[in-house]
């Protein structure tokens, strides 16, 4: 009659009904304002109908310029710094499976043949041989969790891949916003430096002028000289900013991850509209749901939480089983035959007695890492608070001074204009229209800089309410729940 292993049976049953010493969680209190920092100024929110939550934009809707939307593409796709945060997501995961294939028993199936020929060592008979044959299945220190252990562990596994997820994002929307900011540096460089090299044309003319008039005994050495100097002023704006446009390049092709390809459509002009505008910032609240910088900090909270379970239950006796059974004969024809069956269980329990100081430690150590994460988690909020009130401060005050900068540009056009005109009637000297050049040529700077921190300042305030990691906007923002892996 075969046995029934009816002690195995009732122990997974015991281990499956067992429960877990992880402590409930409960999400620590940030301490955030209920609404955003007013300023003077202060830009009123735009209407939540036409887009829903930042984070919910895509990037592809939120950048309007084809060649930049192009160029985010491929470094998503190229960036080194971004690949390592995606294998960092994939090791987690198969580390998680690892942990997870612990709660179920390991089956193994062998099969051996055993030949062996004993001499008669005692004199007047034969030697002995025999063969032996054998098949089982067998579980190998299978460990009952009795208390937990095991499934805190995994829990821990677990939060960890979520964490690394989230810091996968946290890479990607600071990616999608570094690649947008160099592309736009370029832009502004460029426009900066076509603006300093009509600057110098207008030099050289001036010094021509100016050496002409002193030919004449019009003007004196000292108005040459400074001719001169205003010349030697506008080359070496032009070499600053030559400088400056080729290390914005260098950063732009670094981010990437290769150099520029040919076939992505040509570089617009530089549109302060680049940028979707109205985007809602919605409460303080929702950045614990929607900023994974915040989520990372919070899902590694519960993993410490999770260990806490695990100190916890290393307290208790663990259970593991050994077990096999099969069938074996010494003959290969009769290996499967009737009485041929075998079988072995030996569970083992262990307690730990001697090492309780050691379980302690190990206990008080946990709750520290866990006490650690918790003042992690806070500080991952607060910081965001204030990067989002920094941001919405900076979209309340930007629109005013690129209005002011406007505003004085149109007024050096028409100085340079008018003084132009004097030069030609004998009024003003080329050195007077140099110098309405000048302030003109500072106005066109201003505007231009101005029109990149507007650019800028959307983009990082769709960078903080995190924005970025989706390519297109949902039909129906919601929150993604988050899954373990299979």
């Amino acid at each position: 009659m075969r046995p029934t292993p009816i002690p195995i049976i009732a122990l997974l049953l015991l281990a499956t009904a067992g429960c877990t010493m992880v402590p409930a969680y409960h999400r620590p209190e940030p301490g955030l304002a209920p609404a955003w920092p007013k300023v003077p100024g202060y830009a009123p929110e735009p209407d939540r109908a036409s887009h829903g939550p930042a984070a919910d934009i895509g990037w592809r809707d939120f950048f309007r310029d084809a060649r930049l939307q192009e160029l985010i593409g491929l470094a998503l796709t190229n960036n080194p710094n971004l690949q390592a945060a995606t294998f960092n997501v994939e090791q987690t995961r198969d580390l998680y499976r690892v942990q997870r294939n612990n709660l179920i028993p390991s089956v193994m199936a062998g099969a051996s043949e055993e030949s062996q020929r004993i001499p008669n060592i005692f004199g007047g008979g034969q030697a002995i041989s025999y063969n032996q044959y054998t098949v089982d299945l067998g579980v190998t220190s299978y460990e009952l969790d009795l208390f937990g252990q095991v499934r805190s562990l995994n829990q821990q596994a677990l939060e960890t891949y979520f964490a690394s997820r989230e810091a996968r994002r946290s890479a990607q929307i600071a990616l999608v916003a570094q690649v947008a900011e160099a592309y736009f540096t370029v832009q502004q460089a460029t426009r900066q430096l076509n603006v300093a090299r009509g600057g110098l044309n207008a030099a050289h003319q001036a010094l021509f002028l100016t050496r002409r008039s002193f030919e004449s005994g019009v003007l004196t050495q000292v108005d040459v000289n400074s001719a001169v100097n205003q010349e030697q002023t506008a080359r070496n704006q032009v070499a600053a900013y030559t400088q400056q446009l080729a290390l914005a390049q260098d950063n732009l092709v670094l981010l990437v991850g290769q150099p520029l390809p040919g076939n992505i459509p040509a570089q617009s002009s530089f549109d302060p509209q680049s940028c979707l505008a109205d985007i809602p910032s919605g409460l303080p609240s929702d950045l614990l749901v929607r900023r994974p910088d915040v989520l990372e900090a919070e899902h590694q909270l519960k993993a410490a939480n999770a260990n806490i379970g695990a100190a916890r239950a290393a307290f208790f006796p663990s259970i593991t089983l050994t077990g096999s059974g099969g069938t074996s004969s010494t003959a290969l024809g009769s290996l499967f035959a009737p009485g041929s069956q075998t079988w072995t269980f030996a569970p083992q329990v262990n307690w730990p007695i001697f090492s309780a100081d050691t379980i302690w430690n190990q206990l008080k150590a946990s709750r520290a890492v866990e006490q650690m994460d918790v003042a992690n988690y806070k500080s991952a909020v607060q910081s965001a608070f204030r990067e989002v009130a920094d941001a919405l401060a900076v979209r309340a005050t930007v629109r005013t001074q690129l209005e002011a900068n406007q505003a004085q540009l149109r007024a050096s056009e028409q100085t340079y204009q008018l003084t132009s005109a004097g030069l030609h009637s004998g009024i003003n000297s080329a050195l007077d229209v140099l110098a309405a050049r000048q302030t003109l040529d500072a106005a066109r700077q201003n505007l231009i800089q101005s029109q990149y921190a507007r650019l800028t300042s959307l983009i990082n305030l769709y960078q903080v309410l995190g924005g970025g990691w989706r390519e297109q906007t949902p039909q129906s923002p919601a929150v993604t729940p988050q899954q373990p892996p299979r």
